[in-house]
């Protein structure tokens, strides 16, 4: 499958939107019309690239937007960039999440105990390529993280472009320890950079389910399909959505289908594409913290 993007607003402002296109050019929603899998047989999930890598802006897929397209997140009235925490520049991997997919904060994990932060899953994609914004990529799971935000389950699946040269050496159960073997160090500086990314904001340390053990590629691959399923019930309007917007083009079982016309005058209210204002210099500074 094919996609394509189209920008609405200023970049580096909060009127900043990326819509999506299916291969016809009609509008969709990357969380509810991107099919989760690229490939069910060979278990290759489909990713929607939110952050780049080495970049700053904490973009998102916007739950709570009709048709759901790409934004900054803001808190207290600011757009939100990730501080640079040395030695980490930006986000460390090209960051976002797989569609279809939903943590539902109803749902309390038996495994770590606290419910789901109302989000897609996340991936962090360790492939060699710096993906676009908005890129749409096929993935192999190779494990997940289990991070716990202000006592909410924020899984971080560990994924690798499934183009990359060396994705074919990721295999089998063993997948988190051919990252160990592969690209030694690259697991715990995602731990520590998931850590402390908040802490240059005076927030404290980030915690984690499993003492901040990585669990293996079918542990991951279970979570993200339990997560399949909590969606399902979402689009299906079979649980409270509350703020999500599951408004889609193409889950044709869903009360939530809308047409290509509707969803194109959603798009065309959008405000219209200009300028991007200049990201702010504060961005570029540099904080570091040492843990006793």
């Amino acid at each position: 499958m094919s996609f394509s993007t189209e920008t609405r607003g200023r970049e580096n402002t909060q009127d900043y939107r990326l819509y999506f296109k299916n291969k016809e050019g009609k509008y969709i929603s990357p969380f509810h019309d991107i099919p989760m899998y690229a490939d069910e047989t060979e278990r290759i999930f489909h990713a929607v690239i939110e952050v780049p890598r080495w970049t700053n802006a904490k973009m998102e897929i916007a739950t709570k937007d009709p048709l759901n397209p790409l934004k900054q997140d803001v808190k207290k009235g600011n757009l939100r960039y990730v501080r640079n925490t040395f030695p980490h520049k930006g986000y460390i991997w090209n960051y976002g999440a797989i569609p279809q997919t939903w943590e539902d904060p109803g749902h309390r994990d038996e495994d770590t105990n606290c419910c789901g932060d109302n989000d897609p899953i996340d991936i962090c994609d360790i492939g060699h390529k710096v993906c676009c914004r908005g890129e749409i990529i096929g993935v192999k799971v190779l494990g997940a993280l289990a991070l716990i935000d202000e006592g909410e389950t924020d899984w971080k699946v560990m994924v690798i472009n499934v183009e990359d040269p060396e994705a074919k050496d990721f295999h089998g159960l063993t997948d988190i320890d051919d990252v160990r073997r592969l690209k030694p160090g690259y697991l715990e500086a995602t731990l520590e950079w998931f850590r402390m990314y908040k802490v240059p904001d005076g927030k404290p340390e980030n915690q984690f389910a499993f003492h901040g053990e990585f669990k293996n590629r079918d542990f991951a691959v279970k979570t993200v399909e339990d997560t399949h399923s909590f969606w399902k019930s979402l689009i299906s309007k079979k649980c409270d959505a509350g703020e999500i917007r599951c408004l889609n083009t193409g889950v044709t079982e869903s009360p939530f289908l809308c047409s290509s016309a509707d969803a194109k005058a959603i798009v065309d209210s959008a405000h219209p594409c200009g300028d991007a204002e200049p990201i702010p210099g504060s961005v570029d500074n540099w904080f570091y913290y040492k843990q006793w």
